[in-house]
């Protein structure tokens, strides 16, 4: 039962689940097998300025070699998926590939910044694949939206990205120098939603390369759909049944939002009727009592696109579009919902 629930959890996320796989696999086996070969992956900035062993930028960034990171990351990169969902594997993709670029250059930056003003060398860093996952708290503050859950004393709100920021809270605590990668990977998480300099061209994934991968790779490594009528009660933790109670609650909070904007009178029975939510707005004459009003503006097409790309169908992307006014984070969350 707990590696179904897992299995569905990452449903239509096999770039989070190749992620997850491959880099805690590996990370145990230098830990517990391979220690000789621990040095290979060690993030060594002393060698890399010194020694150009350029190549430590590579290898020292892409498995930790500390189990706690290891664990920390993992449990961010899982709950992170929902991010790949949104964006799609192309776009979470590029996105990760240029934080994790961008955060080696300012790494260097920051070192050498924090050398020059405040006298302290650091020769190691923290390996792993971190700046990107530091990167992701960026697009997951602005898009993921915030639904609360309870209250601790009346005064502080526990919600359902509490538990993210805790992780993150205890992966930055988790040695001095790793301040340096929480900082560097924040940074580019920025400039990659503000588009800074352009990076989003600069860096994409290109088409034919993500459709080679999605017909050779991506099935390796991509889940089952999860059973809809499984979907709340079923876990065999109580951890995985808050989970599921919490994505629950994301989805209703998403629906009632999508439903106040697109429909035009009051539901009755406090049910949604969603066919007659995304029908064409129809233009009813009542007479001197109110006056008509002018439909919403047409999508552009660079919303929709932005959308097929994910994978879904030009008439439900149009749909979605004219019924959350053109409000693209809304659209998207109603049809990854449905």
């Amino acid at each position: 039962m707990i590696a179904s629930t897992g299995s569905s959890g990452l449903y239509k996320a096999p770039l989070s689940k190749g992620l997850l796989l491959i880099q805690s696999s590996v990370s145990i086996l230098l830990v517990f097998l391979f220690q000789h070969q621990q040095d290979l992956f060690l993030y060594n900035l002393k060698a890399i300025k010194e020694d150009f062993h350029l190549w430590k930028l590579i290898s020292g960034r892409i498995i930790c070699l500390d189990l706690k990171d290891t664990f920390c990351s993992s449990l961010l990169l899982y709950n992170f998926r929902s991010l790949e969902r949104r964006f799609g594997s192309r776009k979470f993709t590029s996105f990760l590939l240029v934080a994790w670029t961008l955060s080696a250059i300012f790494d260097l930056l920051i070192v050498e910044s924090v050398e020059l003003f405040l006298g302290t060398t650091l020769s190691t860093l923290p390996s792993g694949f971190l700046a990107p996952v530091f990167a992701l708290y960026v697009p997951f503050y602005c898009s993921i939206p915030r639904v609360q859950l309870a209250e601790i004393l009346g005064l502080f709100p526990i919600t359902n990205k509490t538990l993210v920021y805790i992780v993150g809270l205890q992966l930055l605590t988790s040695s001095p120098s790793m301040l340096v990668i929480a900082i560097s990977g924040l940074i580019s998480g920025f400039w990659y939603t503000k588009d800074v300099l352009n990076v989003r061209q600069i860096l994409c994934i290109p088409r034919w390369l993500a459709e080679m991968f999605s017909r050779t790779v991506e099935p390796v490594f991509s889940s089952m759909e999860p059973v809809n009528e499984a979907c709340v009660g079923m876990g065999a933790t109580i951890d995985i049944q808050r989970q599921q109670r919490i994505e629950l609650l994301d989805q209703q909070f998403m629906l009632s939002q999508l439903a106040h904007l697109g429909r035009r009178r009051p539901q009755q029975g406090g049910m949604i009727n969603w066919n007659r939510l995304f029908q064409p707005l129809r233009h009813r004459n009542f007479g001197n009592q109110a006056e008509p009003q002018a439909p919403p503006p047409p999508a552009s097409e660079e919303q929709v696109a932005q959308l097929m790309e994910m994978g879904f169908s030009r008439v439900d992307v149009l749909n979605a579009l004219r019924a959350s006014n053109n409000d693209i984070n809304i659209a998207t969350n109603f049809l990854l919902q449905r």
